[in-house]
């Protein structure tokens, strides 16, 4: 019965999200446009103006992984937000699942939405830069345990919503920490040794790692696992969502007893 409720609302949240897509493409388009500038903009800045093919690949793949974590930390901390201020929060406690389930489900469904934005936005910018990051299907579980931390981690932000209501500065921090300091345009070894350490717990730096390894470069799984990579990545991913889970149902309780759960 669990298995079916949560099927349903996948596949519900993905038609509705769809839906909103097609009903409001231009701005859809207008996004991608935007995210493709930003990269841009970016590379040449930190290239000097010149930015070669060396440079431009990595980069690519690691501001891929940052647009995941924009959608993660929208969908987790605006979309509470959204649904306190239009007064829908409480139908969401009418549900028979649990409400972090509930949760997780729309964001497999966004993911889809996501997905669908990255690829057109990184065949665009392949295309116009001609740069080639190579299909590997190594790289999958790394992603999706990429992905594992970052929903763990929006989690947080989902309970901190619960309790504060308006957490824009907050999210719109991390998610500029997470750009400029998770290796996506400079690799983190060339931080400040204190910097360094810090963008080394952000839930995307180690993925984007790991990540450049398997796509870039070619290692295997096996190596990265043995050379340890792979397993820091799995722990590191495990507690940033074992972490966000409980952050979240610590935050929901608080609400619910302030009585503040669905007021905004």
């Amino acid at each position: 019965m669990m298995m079916q409720l949560t099927a349903m609302i996948f596949a519900n949240e993905t038609q509705k999200r769809l839906m909103l897509l097609w009903a409001y493409k231009f701005n859809f388009f207008t996004q991608m446009a935007m995210f493709a500038f930003i990269f841009l903009g970016i590379s040449f800045f930190i290239s000097g103006g010149a930015p070669s093919q060396e440079l431009l690949g990595p980069a690519l793949l690691g501001y891929l992984v940052w647009f995941y974590a924009l959608a993660a930390i929208g969908d987790m901390s605006w979309g509470i937000r959204e649904e306190t201020q239009t007064g829908t929060m409480e139908q969401m406690y009418m549900s028979p699942l649990p409400t972090g389930v509930l949760l997780l489900g729309r964001s497999a469904a966004s993911l889809i939405v996501s997905t669908m934005m990255v690829a057109v936005t990184a065949v665009v910018l392949m295309l116009l830069l001609q740069v080639a990051l190579p299909m590997r299907w190594a790289g999958v579980p790394v992603f999706l345990l990429t992905l594992i931390g970052l929903y763990g981690f929006s989690f947080m932000l989902a309970g901190a919503t619960l309790v504060f209501k308006q957490v824009e500065a907050l999210a719109n921090a991390l998610q500029n920490a997470l750009l400029f300091l998770n290796g996506a345009f400079l690799p983190v070894d060339r931080l400040p040794g204190w910097l360094e350490a810090f963008a080394h717990t952000l839930p995307t730096t180690q993925g984007i790692i790991v990540l450049r390894q398997v796509v870039l470069e070619g290692a295997s799984l096996a190596e990265l696992w043995q050379e340890g990579s792979l397993v820091w990545l799995t722990v590191h991913s495990a507690f940033y969502f074992v972490a966000g889970w409980f952050v979240f149902a610590w935050c929901e309780k608080k609400a619910r007893q302030k009585g503040a759960l669905g007021q905004y």
